[in-house]
């Protein structure tokens, strides 16, 4: 791993973490396509780490509320249902990350099973844009909800769904506002990218924190913090058709690319 390549991973993983296009997917096809050894899933998972800093920074009051509004007030308050909602709703993503942790490191990470993945669930993400009402603010959010997109987020377990892509969906399929379904999706994610990267420094040795290591993680912090602030303020009129788009853009090319290759 030299520190052109954790430039690169870092600029991935933090403009896809938050963008529904699946960053695990983008993590493994962008060495894959340009003949790079992988980086691991403890890389990976470290990346993730960088953009966990970000999301904090950027909802920092957000997570706040939940907490203090949540131990205080129980469910009386937005933000304190919200916050139990949270709790209830990251325990599927905790269940099935300790079930399919060894699948995720082999059987998932496919070229071809990526693809199919990226396209499905970009026309999932299609139709729940078109299909859903786009009328319920977070006030109206209630814990059930929260467990409903949290089943959604425990299915991003495997590259080429993405965690903001199927929580968006679900949002959307709830009735959310385009940025209601957004910030449900940053705030939900925050445990679950958390949960994720203790798991993996149970793998990290001194000699894994390079000069490459540590700029990855810094790049991804960035960079994702950046693509949090445009898409919050591009849904408020813009809508996700791009983004299914490009997912059905690059599977094609996933697989043109696989079968050319041979």
């Amino acid at each position: 791993m030299t520190v052109f390549h954790a430039v690169i991973l870092g600029l991935v993983q933090g403009l896809s973490e938050f963008l529904p296009i699946s960053s695990s997917a983008h993590l493994v096809l962008v060495p894959w396509l340009l003949g790079w050894p992988e980086s691991g899933l403890t890389f990976d998972i470290a990346l993730h780490v960088g953009t966990l800093v970000a999301v904090t920074i950027y909802f920092w009051r957000d997570l706040l509320s939940l907490a203090a509004e949540g131990l205080t007030k129980g469910t009386r308050t937005t933000m304190g249902r919200i916050g139990w909602g949270i709790v209830v709703g990251t325990i599927p993503a905790a269940i099935a990350g300790l079930l399919l942790e060894e699948q995720v490191e082999t059987t998932f990470r496919h070229p071809l099973q990526i693809a199919l993945l990226l396209a499905v669930m970009g026309a999932l993400l299609y139709w729940a844009d078109r299909r859903g009402r786009k009328a319920r603010s977070l006030d109206d959010v209630g814990i059930l909800d929260v467990f409903l997109v949290g089943i959604g987020q425990a299915m991003a377990i495997i590259p080429g769904f993405s965690r903001s892509g199927t929580t968006m969906t679900a949002g959307l399929l709830l009735g959310l506002k385009r940025e209601t379904a957004a910030r449900l999706s940053f705030l939900l994610g925050w445990p679950a990218i958390l949960g994720a990267g203790i798991l993996a420094m149970k793998d990290l040795t001194l000699a894994s924190i390079t000069p490459a290591f540590i700029t990855g993680v810094v790049v991804s912090c960035v960079s994702g913090y950046a693509v949090i602030a445009f898409l919050m303020e591009y849904l408020k009129r813009g809508s996700y058709l791009v983004f299914a788009a490009y997912r059905a853009l690059l599977a094609l090319l996933t697989v043109v690319v696989y079968f050319v290759r041979g």
